[in-house]
Order: C-alpha cells, then sequence, then structure tokens
C-alpha cells in the first residue's frame, strides 16, 4: 500500500484528488494540507512513501518545501505538481529533490503512474515538464530589452544602465516600461524573477 499525503492550496482540487487516490487499490491518502506551510509538518507524523506537492510558481521559493521535504525525510518521494513548467522551475524542483514532476492539466491515469512510479524509486517526468526543458517558451524581450534588464538584476540605477548600454537616460526607461509591460510584473525585481523563473534571462 503506498501513502500519499496531498499538498494543495485549492480545496476543490485536493477534495477532488484525495477522493480519486483513495479509490485506487495500492494507495491510501494518509492527510491531505492546503498548501505547502504544514507539509513538513504532516509528512514528520505520517511518513508517507509519497507527496503530491502542488507548487505555485508565483511565489519568489516555489521549491522551499521540496527542500525541507527531503531534509525531514529524505526517504519520501515528492511528487511536485504545477499549472505550468519552465526550465527555471523544472532545474529548481529537480535540484530541491523533486524525485517526479506532473503538470495540473494531467489526466488521473497519468498522475496515478507518477505517484507508482515514484514510490518505486524511479523518476517521473511527464510531458509537459519535458517539453519545457526541450522547447523552452520564446522571450518576449527584444535583446536590447533583456540587456536592460540583465543590467537591472545586478541593481545599477537607470544612469548606470544608460552609461554602460550607451542609451540615453530616457531610453533606458522606455525599456524598462515595456519589459514590465511585457512580464506582466510590477516592479524591476519581480521582473527579474519572472524573466529568471521562465528562463528568460
Amino acid at each position: 500500500m503506498i501513502h500519499v499525503v496531498v499538498a494543495e492550496d485549492m480545496g476543490l482540487l485536493r477534495g477532488a484528488l484525495c477522493a480519486a487516490l483513495s479509490g485506487e487499490e495500492d494507495m491510501k491518502v494518509v492527510a491531505d494540507v492546503e498548501g505547502v506551510g504544514d507539509v513538513v509538518k504532516v509528512v514528520r507524523r505520517y511518513r508517507p512513501q509519497v507527496v503530491v506537492l502542488a507548487l505555485t510558481p508565483d511565489q519568489p521559493d516555489p521549491v522551499e518545501a521540496v527542500i525541507r521535504i527531503g531534509e525531514e525525510a529524505p526517504e519520501v518521494a515528492v511528487l511536485a505538481m504545477s499549472p505550468r513548467w519552465s526550465p527555471a522551475l523544472v532545474e529548481a524542483a529537480l535540484a530541491a529533490g523533486a524525485r517526479g514532476l506532473v503538470g495540473k492539466d494531467g489526466s488521473l491515469p497519468e498522475l496515478v503512474r507518477a505517484i507508482r512510479t515514484v514510490a518505486a524509486g524511479e523518476r517521473a517526468l511527464d510531458p509537459s515538464a519535458a517539453a519545457a526543458v526541450l522547447w523552452p517558451a520564446e522571450s518576449p524581450l527584444t535583446p536590447r530589452e533583456t540587456d536592460v534588464l540583465r543590467m537591472a538584476a545586478e541593481g545599477l540605477p537607470l544612469k548606470e544602465i544608460a552609461v554602460r548600454l550607451h542609451l540615453a537616460h530616457g531610453t533606458v526607461r522606455n525599456h524598462l516600461s515595456a519589459i514590465l509591460a511585457k512580464t506582466g510584473a510590477r516592479n524591476r525585481l519581480e521582473a527579474v524573477w519572472r524573466a529568471r523563473r521562465d528562463g528568460w534571462l
């Protein structure tokens, strides 16, 4: 019997996952938690074979819980779920110790198969995660905007960026405005974070 913990923010989805997995003859959901806050405590208490962990790509450190589970219970297999995979998130999740990666838009049979695979000590990488690495989403930023953002990532002020790139101060400001619009970020720090997350920097 594979003992599973489900960690998912959305109550309806969490309930549906628990019900579906409990219907499998070789699986038992021993606990479920909202989000990742209490997941380490639950892992410590129940010692499951597998944790199905929903990552939130928009968080500053979406794989922190994977690392903490690995530190607390290295024998527990983490199967990370994400609504979207980027090359950076795939790399971070695997480096953090996730044994499997699945997309939230996958089917139940695929999820069940992945749980069995990681419980058996093997890796499970679903097509959406593999595709993110093999065919990453193209950056919407122009080469010049990428240069500006790379320097902004170093914490340089606008004037310094302008000097280094031989651009007018106003031109750099216009590039930054375009970068914020294209990344959907509210400020430079968020734009840098999103670009790194999606593999554009």
